[in-house]
């Protein structure tokens, strides 16, 4: 389908190490002058659902500045966009909760709020696991938690679990295991 917004200009408006927030002045779908704010990320969002033989899952815990409360999650984390998504999956999965593992599979490609930003997120399932220790960023003070991969998709239903990659894989992973 062709694109019905026209871009008449881009400013650069902020950007860090992680985002970059552009102004861009458009001609809305209807025809109309508008304008419309565009967060560009500088990673990739990496995220995986590590599964033992007996369907257990593990979960991370940590205070998101950004919402103001804490948010149970499934590990996950940015990966530059140059380097292998798998590379760094495997390596948030260490950090966060020393696992790792020896059958990986890519289950989805997810856009976390595409109307505001372009960030693209995949996210894999892990088996065959090996436990080990974790890797912690400076940033991070987590909890983590091993459980069965039933109670994360209740804690999702029950709404406890909020993170919209966490949501969507948890179902993705009890869809493609039929839970």
């Amino acid at each position: 389908m062709e694109n019905p917004w026209k871009t008449k200009s881009k400013e650069n408006i902020y950007e860090n190490p992680w985002i970059k927030l552009e102004e861009h002045q458009v001609v809305n779908p209807s025809g109309k002058d508008g304008i419309y704010g565009k967060v560009t990320f500088k990673n990739k969002a990496l995220a995986i659902v590590p599964l033992d033989n007996d369907f257990n899952t593990w979960l991370v815990g940590q205070y998101r500045y950004t919402l103001d409360e804490y948010s149970w999650e499934i590990p996950m984390g940015g990966g530059p966009v140059e380097q292998d998504d798998l590379d760094s999956a495997k390596r948030e999965l260490k950090e966060e909760t020393g696992l790792s593992a020896k059958k990986w599979t890519k289950i989805m490609r997810i856009h976390t709020s595409n109307s505001v930003t372009d960030e693209e997120g995949f996210v894999f399932m892990a088996e065959e696991l090996t436990l080990g220790e974790t890797e912690f960023e400076e940033t991070e003070q987590l909890q983590v938690l091993k459980l069965p991969l039933s109670e994360a998709i209740k804690k999702v239903m029950d709404g406890e679990i909020t993170d919209a990659i966490s949501v969507a894989a948890l179902l993705k992973v009890a869809r493609i295991l039929n839970i």
